[in-house]
């Protein structure tokens, strides 16, 4: 199980649901037609890219900050005489051999100043690594319904869905979509009059331009991996495919494949009736199941993988995995309705291993009764770009659809139209295909998930009372875990580095000395406590994970730092540090509260598994008047429990708020 810390990266003080919201008033061109509605989502005046030139790079944080912060982060872990050491040890590093990789780190990243200090390094962790992308990797984030209720029929909002990603593809590629950018003062920066005057600024210096009136574009150097990409499978290390002349839609129903045509010759959308009769042709195939269903290798360790794919090309299947690779995305129609939102997260996630194609930049699902999610492989990109993607198209295909549930499909031969993709297996295919299904279904055994929503307060009240709500929740996790466990953990919460160039995430620690007094006043002895003393508590808590989060968001973790040092020296040839040979680094690394937050008008949930096999995923929003949590664990941990205690802890959190005590 993966070890290192992946998940979606929405967590910041760039506050997601404004940064990552479709803008709620593109600037459009004069000119924009009715018929360009069909093509495109928008037409902004200030060009997609153009502010990706003039972004700040990355800081490298300063030595000592690095130490002093990983210090921090592990006191509340270590007792006296295990601080001492790592103490000594952290000492040691930053005069040492940490001074001497630090300066080497600040001169490459010198020498590369079209990138992020972190990004060869990280996309390295991520092809390097040999274990599978389904639940060590890859996570899901699920659609709202559409408000329309009759909008919800699988062909109707397939169709619809399609043709928005496809308006969200030809407007990114043609530079008209909307720049990402995070509006401190929206009065003054999300403004008509703002982007006419900054689309004259030049590209070279246009960020400052932003900067000055309190908006910070973010990076978007990940977001043409969204279409025609995927993650191929090779020995020791993966590659990452694009494709961006391919104009096919791969689709997977029942295990079976299909492809057809999306995009014409002329570079125009297929019209929406023609899409939406080669799916409806496609719902309509009764062919079985394949006996031995492809889609199970990407699900396998990948050097398995490699292998078994050079087995697939050899024996006469370049072209079709060609197709399968090179298509838009993969979208996945599903032949069962939803029964609650366990099932749901079972879906999403990893499926019956049948119809998802697991190394795709991201899967497209839809049940039977309209439930849809996406499903992305993480190496090429960060959830910054996924969520806008899933912003926009839920926003275009819910106010703009492209069918009615009235519409007819267009009269056309779909049969010549649709082309369903056969594979050549010999003895050694099928056998690894077996294989893989037979890993694949004890892996899916082993794996709990679970829900809760707290409906008794959130955010506004939350902001009423001055504590970040963000530091609450988590506050939450950590009175669970003590409650259950009597331990303080490791745990990583997401945050998104996308204000800086090439930007990937950076980690917060949420797991303080604050939160460790605090937990152990509510847990183990609240009535030593009055109730302003546990508010003064909440109110210290808020205050560090606020700065916290601020730090991270701004590339001042310790983490990613850290880890550069490391690859650095191993790159190099340098034996490992002792820092990183100490137990309580380990420790740290061993993230067994993993943890990722997300808020959108266009997500329901979200989630993942845990990154180590005694460890809980937790993926959770805080809603105006709500908050909502989703968890996985293995058999090591009970869910069910741990969300129990997170219910319990939030009781007591707002009960104190509320001024009222609480009861041991």
């Amino acid at each position: 199980m993966a070890t290192r810390l992946l998940l979606l990266s929405p967590a910041s003080c760039l506050r997601q649901t404004q940064a990552l919201g479709a803008p709620a008033a593109p600037g459009l061109r004069r000119g924009y037609s009715s018929a360009d509605s069909l093509q495109y989502l928008h037409r902004s005046i200030v060009p997609t890219m153009h502010f990706q030139k003039s972004l700040p790079r990355l800081p490298i944080p300063k030595l000592e900050d690095t130490v002093r912060r990983y210090l921090n982060a592990q006191k509340p872990l270590l007792d006296d005489d295990q601080f001492r050491k790592t103490e000594e040890l952290g000492r040691s590093f930053e005069h040492g051999i940490g001074r001497e990789l630090h300066e080497q780190l600040v001169a490459q990243d010198k020498q590369n100043k079209h990138t992020s200090y972190i990004s060869g390094s990280w996309f390295d962790m991520y092809l390097s690594s040999r274990e599978s992308v389904v639940l060590n990797f890859n996570p899901f984030m699920s659609f709202n319904p559409d408000p329309k209720a009759e909008y919800n029929d699988q062909l109707t909002r397939a169709t619809n869905m399609t043709v928005s990603a496809i308006r969200f593809l030809k407007t990114f590629r043609a530079g008209y979509l909307e720049p990402e950018v995070f509006h401190l003062n929206p009065d003054k920066s999300d403004t008509q009059t703002f982007r006419r005057l900054i689309r004259f600024v030049p590209s070279s210096v246009s960020w400052f331009g932003a900067y000055m009136v309190n908006a910070y574009p973010l990076d978007m150097s990940q977001y043409f991996r969204l279409f025609n990409s995927t993650r191929l499978p090779k020995l020791s290390r993966d590659e990452l495919f694009t494709d961006e002349k391919a104009k096919h839609l791969l689709v997977l129903r029942n295990g079976n494949f299909y492809v057809f045509d999306v995009i014409d010759r002329d570079g125009n959308i297929v019209k929406p009736s023609e899409i939406q009769a080669h799916l409806k042709y496609i719902l309509s195939d009764n062919s079985p199941a394949p006996a031995f269903p492809l889609a199970y290798l990407p699900s396998e360790n990948r050097d398995s993988w490699a292998l078994l794919r050079q087995k697939l090309l050899d024996n006469g299947n370049e072209e079709v995995l060609q197709k399968v690779d090179s298509a838009v995305f993969c979208l996945c129609l599903d032949d069962f309705p939803i029964k609650d939102l366990v099932h749901l997260s079972h879906t999403m996630l990893h499926g019956d291993g049948i119809n998802r194609w697991y190394d795709k930049s991201f899967n497209l699902i839809l049940t039977k009764d309209g439930n849809a999610a996406i499903h992305f492989e993480h190496s090429w990109g960060d959830g910054v770009a996924v969520l806008r993607f899933q912003n926009e198209v839920f926003k275009d295909s819910t106010q703009k659809p492209a069918v009615t549930p009235q519409s007819q499909p267009a009269a056309i031969d779909s049969s010549s139209a649709v082309q369903k993709l056969s594979f050549k297996l010999n003895d050694a295919l099928k056998a690894g295909i077996t294989k893989a299904k037979q890993k694949f279904d004890a892996a899916m055994e082993t794996l709990t998930l679970d829900c809760i929503q707290f409906k008794k307060g959130g955010k506004e009240f939350l902001k009423q009372k001055k504590i970040s709500p963000d530091a609450v929740a988590q506050l939450s996790f950590q009175m669970a875990f003590l409650r259950q466990y009597g331990q303080t953990v490791a745990t990583y919460e997401s945050c998104s580095t996308a204000a800086f160039k090439h930007g990937r995430t950076e980690t917060i620690r949420p797991a303080s000395v604050y939160t460790k007094k605090c937990t152990e006043a509510f847990v183990r002895q609240p009535s030593k406590h009055s109730t302003e003393e546990l508010q003064q508590m909440i109110a210290e808590c808020s205050k560090y994970h606020s700065q916290l989060t601020k730090e991270a968001a701004m590339g001042q973790g310790f983490d990613r730092h850290l880890f550069s040092l490391r690859y650095l020296a191993a790159s190099k040839g340098i034996p490992l540090p002792d820092i990183y040979q100490d137990q309580a680094y380990a420790q740290l690394n061993h993230n067994v509260l993993s943890t990722s937050t997300l808020n959108s008008p266009a997500v329901n949930m979200g989630g993942f598994a845990p990154v180590v096999p005694d460890g809980f995923g937790v993926g959770y929003g805080v809603h105006d008047d709500w908050i909502g949590c989703s968890a996985s664990s293995y058999p090591a941990r009970n869910v069910h429990e741990f969300l129990q205690c997170v219910h319990r802890s939030l009781e007591d959190i707002f009960h104190v708020l509320e001024g009222k005590h609480i009861s041991s």
